[in-house]
């Protein structure tokens, strides 16, 4: 029984240490949020210089970038056609990487050999009415 409990405590310290070496991985992963003509998104942590991509379905692409803090992304109302809008969000984490293949870091001072890593996301939301909506969930029932 000792054996048991030791295999079941050694198990357990493994998975948590687990999850507290994959917590930071969660801590910067912003969560789309938007209202009735904007976009941005939450939980804002560690990270900057974002660019955020938005394409209309009509084919037109703005692109909004923000040195700090969350990009927005505001409807024009008057213009806005109705469909799919599709984003993609860049970012530089807090986390550094090794640059790999090295075109130009820098010089002198200035020269490095690690970068911000890279975050990406991409998603959509979708505009009826010149208004952005939160598209209802179609739930199939079994029968």
């Amino acid at each position: 029984m000792p054996k048991l409990l030791s295999v079941a405590r050694s198990t357990y310290m493994a998975g948590a240490l687990l999850l507290m070496a994959s917590a930071p991985a969660f801590a910067a992963d912003p969560v789309q949020q938007h209202n009735s003509n904007a976009v941005w998104f939450e939980n804002w942590i560690g990270l900057s210089n974002a660019t955020l991509t938005v394409t209309v379905p009509d084919g037109t692409i703005t692109v909004i970038a923000a040195k700090s803090g969350t990009p927005i992304y505001e409807l024009d109302r008057a213009n806005a056609p109705d469909g799919v809008y599709r984003y993609e969000l860049t970012a530089a984490t807090e986390k550094e990487v090794k640059i790999v293949n090295a075109i130009d870091q820098g010089r002198g001072d200035a020269q490095r050999d690690t970068q911000a890593a890279p975050f990406y996301a991409s998603g959509s939301f979708t505009v009826e009415r010149g208004v952005i909506i939160t598209p209802k969930e179609i739930n199939e029932e079994d029968g």
